[in-house]
């Protein structure tokens, strides 16, 4: 799915093309574009037979999370194999190495466990190549590849906020390996929550958190690191706030309280430094 990226959408569809495994399908989903992203993956539609540009309507703004999903779930409806093994979902502002799908894919071959895999997200500043740092468990939304019976095992993706990180506790609950790798390199055109400002992308993610069953202990800590990042303070504040105030507002949790209790735990251990998916 993709939302005003014409200035980056083009370096993604070239990367994608490039590939030394291309996708035999590629579902572009526009999700109300305002700008000429629709025009953009039409004309590559018509070039190339395996890609195909959908278009929703404008709901007159970006929607993360369930927003998202919804686009995400529109092209999954429309895909014409039954019998797909990996399925990927790939946002409009990356760039890929040639071979980053082959060795995404070498990767799934030489672990039958790795359920969720990708590489490691890079943004450009100053010339420099600039890390965006996450847990190596955790494959970020834009970039990640999916084995079809992991797939079939966690049922999907939630159409919420916090959907790429349950995804992955829910796969690591049922035994299998999820894994971003630091030698596959992504770049990020436009870095994480550019496009909504550092508060409102903090309160996104403290709303995520409360979804997807966040331990209140473990999210405190994880506010207090954050007050000494840049921008600090800033977006500690925000992730408490979208935290807090989603026990008022009470969004839809993930209601499987297997799962609520296996990712408290989880976050228990890390916090006592013991062995969990974090390692």
């Amino acid at each position: 799915p993709i939302r005003d990226e014409a200035r980056h959408i083009t370096k993604t569809l070239q990367s994608v093309i490039h590939q030394t495994m291309r996708p035999s399908e590629w579902i572009i989903v526009d999700d109300g574009s305002r700008d000429e992203t629709g025009r953009i993956i039409d004309e590559y539609a018509k070039q190339y037979p395996w890609i195909v540009a959908l278009h929703r309507a404008d709901r007159g703004q970006r929607v993360p999370g369930s927003g998202v999903m919804q686009a995400f779930y529109d092209g999954f409806r429309h895909l014409e194999s039954e019998d797909w093994e990996f399925i990927v979902k790939l946002d409009g502002d990356v760039g890929l190495e040639p071979d980053y799908f082959q060795h995404c894919f070498e990767r799934f071959d030489e672990d039958p466990s790795l359920g969720i895999c990708g590489g490691r997200m890079y943004r450009i500043k100053d010339g420099k190549l600039k890390l965006e740092p996450h847990p190596a468990f955790h494959v970020r939304g834009p970039i990640k590849l999916y084995r079809r019976s992991c797939w079939d095992a966690i049922g999907g993706l939630i159409l919420a906020a916090g959907w790429d990180t349950i995804d992955e506790v829910q796969a690591n609950r049922l035994g299998w390996r999820t894994r971003s790798f630091a030698d596959l390199k992504v770049i990020h055109h436009r870095p994480t929550g550019a496009e909504q400002g550092a508060w409102r992308d903090g309160v996104k993610m403290g709303k995520a958190a409360y979804v997807s069953g966040y331990h209140p202990a473990f999210m405190m800590a994880k506010c207090v690191r954050r007050v000494f990042q840049k921008p600090y303070v800033l977006c500690a504040a925000a992730h408490a706030y979208g935290f807090v105030s989603s026990y008022f507002k009470c969004p839809p949790r993930v209601e499987d309280p297997g799962f609520r209790q296996y990712i408290r735990n989880q976050q228990i251990r890390r916090l006592f430094f013991l062995e969990s998916i974090w390692k």
